[in-house]
């Protein structure tokens, strides 16, 4: 993330995205595939790690092994085999949908999963459950924890989606976009960017 200052001299807070080149390796058609899509592939990668299959699949589309494959069910534009996908695809100030995965936390207690307060305070000889659920289920009845009680547990890793982020600046040399806001996952990883 960085920020950049608008005509008005406020801050804005954004994030910087490589989208693209992306080159377009399938074309799925209803009768064919039963749906229609295009399929396009990011980021180059070295053909001794490529599987004979996928190899096959790229040169088919006359193009080098990429890392990363995505499926588009929706463009506008008629596309064809080994086209070349760069930012120009997205207009100037368009709003974006960007999926991605977040950041990983590992196993996370309740306060820091969920947002518990906690155990009351420091009374009573109490000493090391500030940050314990305290208690779950009822005394008598039904003498057991309900389903989906949250709890500790796995936090992070899931898949996000972050609706309407605006671009605030494009860089079409090195096919950088400048969205306005925060997207879910670490440096480095993979998008999806939808229009």
């Amino acid at each position: 993330m960085t920020s950049v200052y608008s005509a008005e001299g406020k801050n804005i807070p954004c994030t910087v995205i490589e989208a693209g080149p992306c080159v377009v390796t399938q074309i799925k058609t209803v009768e064919k595939d039963g749906y229609a899509a295009v399929q396009i592939a990011y980021d180059e990668k070295k053909e001794k790690n490529t599987g004979n299959s996928l190899l096959g699949h790229f040169r088919k589309a006359g193009t080098t092994p990429k890392r990363k494959l995505a499926e588009f069910s929706s463009f506008e534009t008629e596309l064809a085999l080994g086209d070349v996908l760069t930012i120009d695809v997205f207009e100037d100030d368009a709003w974006l949908d960007v999926t991605g995965v977040s950041k990983g936390k590992g196993f996370q207690g309740v306060v820091k999963r969920h947002g518990f307060g906690g155990v009351g305070g420091q009374t009573h000889g109490q000493h090391n459950r500030q940050r314990k659920p305290g208690s779950m289920g009822a005394s008598s009845y039904p003498s057991r924890v309900l389903p989906g009680k949250r709890l500790p547990g796995q936090m992070g890793g899931e898949q996000v989606k972050v609706l309407n982020l605006r671009i605030l600046k494009k860089i079409p040399e090195n096919n950088l976009l400048l969205v306005k806001g925060s997207i879910p996952g670490a440096k480095g990883s993979y998008l999806l960017i939808e229009d």
